[in-house]
């Protein structure tokens, strides 16, 4: 592994993404998980591009269009619980533009799990609940884990495990809450 100057800059990505995203699963609001989750995407994006990781960089820029969509869609139809056609479309079409992308950025199977991950995590927001969200943050946390260490990111592995924990706390907490 080279410790030159990219490597150390991915790495300074890599944290000031991780920060972001730790936020975002102590937040009710969905607006805010989106907007904040698209800062931590842009930085995590630099990070992969520092890494030369093309599937991961591929996946962050799915991820901006997909944030950019959800924004959007809930600035024009206003905040719903329910899921419409279109909703379903929006998700459907996501998927099919991971799956290309995977085709185009394929290194190996590992190279697959940041898309695994991105679908997961795609699918965890697209479905409005909070509470499902930080669920899913459990299982997308193991793949970002993994695949952070086909690519030799360790504040990536790092730091992952530390959303990983804070994904399973906001969860509890929220799941408490609901309770009360």
């Amino acid at each position: 592994m080279n410790w030159g100057t990219e490597y150390i800059l991915s790495q300074v990505f890599t944290i000031f993404m991780y920060g972001l995203m730790v936020i975002t699963y102590y937040m009710k609001n969905r607006k805010m998980v989106l907007i904040i989750s698209f800062l931590s995407i842009v930085a995590n994006a630099i990070a992969y591009v520092l890494l030369n990781a093309y599937s991961g960089l591929a996946m962050c820029i799915i991820a901006m269009i997909r944030n950019i969509i959800f924004l959007v869609d809930e600035k024009q139809n206003g905040k719903r619980d329910e899921i419409s056609r279109k909703d379903i479309v929006i998700l459907v079409v996501l998927y099919v533009i991971s799956v290309v992308s995977a085709i185009f950025t394929y290194e190996g199977f590992f190279s697959l799990l940041s898309v695994f991950a991105t679908m997961l995590y795609t699918y965890s927001i697209w479905q409005k609940k909070t509470e499902v969200y930080k669920l899913c943050g459990i299982p997308v946390g193991i793949l970002w884990i993994l695949y952070n260490l086909y690519v030799k990111s360790i504040f990536g592995v790092f730091l992952e495990m530390i959303l990983l924990v804070n994904s399973i706390i906001g969860y509890k907490i929220e799941k408490r809450i609901k309770k009360e």
